[in-house]
């Protein structure tokens, strides 16, 4: 038979307990719908992005790009563990000189290896070129186990496995290109989750909230019954 001398402390504790689950679910579905707002704007950047001819500028991320200038064969890299429909290989990497001289990182492409770990190769146009693709600015690639750069092939794409042979590049970002000589299978999208996605995750946490509620008033319900029989009971 429960004291009742117990009945105020466990039911606040379970009101605390579950209140805090409420208020979390609440603040959870709050930030994943203006995450979704943040994305729809994202989004509408991404699209409204120019295209742009030889630019001498830094572009917009998500900007369609034309560059016209001569690949630097002899420094291409390899962008290791690339999946393109089920197929294992890596993301070609080689800088471009432009016309103007300025120095570009030009991503151009997948090209399946399977398991191998021998250097990969392969052909690069001589001469001046023409690629076209999507600009996206250099970012965060999270935490890096080891060394990035293991003979020719890299474990995060960055601009400084280059740096040292070629000197700064002009723009802190790299071309994903999708069109032009020297270019493979495209394989890269920008990871923009649709905002639909962060609606749902917000329709579950408030769910989680709405049903936590329900079980702190019904639980809250039932101990103040149990507290009332076992009152009355000692009586």
């Amino acid at each position: 038979m429960m004291k009742p001398s117990y009945f105020p402390a466990r039911l606040y504790g379970w009101c605390v307990f579950w209140s805090v689950v409420v208020v979390l679910g609440l603040l959870l579905g709050l930030w994943q719908w203006e995450r979704a707002a943040d994305k729809r704007e994202l989004l509408a950047i991404r699209d409204a992005a120019p295209t742009v001819v030889e630019p001498i500028q830094t572009p917009e991320g998500g900007a369609q790009v034309h560059l016209r200038g001569d690949y630097l064969e002899q420094h291409t890299l390899y962008l290791d563990n690339r999946i393109v429909n089920g197929r294992l290989g890596v993301a070609v990497l080689t800088p471009m000189k432009d016309s103007h001289g300025q120095l570009w990182l030009v991503q151009r492409g997948f090209i399946e290896t399977g398991t191998s770990r021998a250097s990969p190769s392969v052909f690069t146009p001589h001469g001046t070129v023409e690629v076209s693709g999507e600009w996206q600015a250099e970012q965060s690639q999270g935490p890096l186990y080891g060394a990035n750069q293991e003979g020719v092939r890299l474990q995060q794409l960055s601009l400084a496995p280059w740096e040292e042979a070629l000197g700064v590049f002009s723009h802190n970002g790299w071309l994903h290109a999708q069109q032009g000589a020297g270019v493979f299978t495209p394989w890269w999208e920008a990871n923009v989750m649709p905002p639909s996605r962060h609606l749902g995750y917000a329709f579950q946490w408030w769910g989680l909230a709405l049903a936590a509620l329900v079980i702190m008033l019904l639980g809250g319900y039932r101990l103040v019954s149990d507290f009332r029989e076992s009152y009355e009971g000692g009586r």
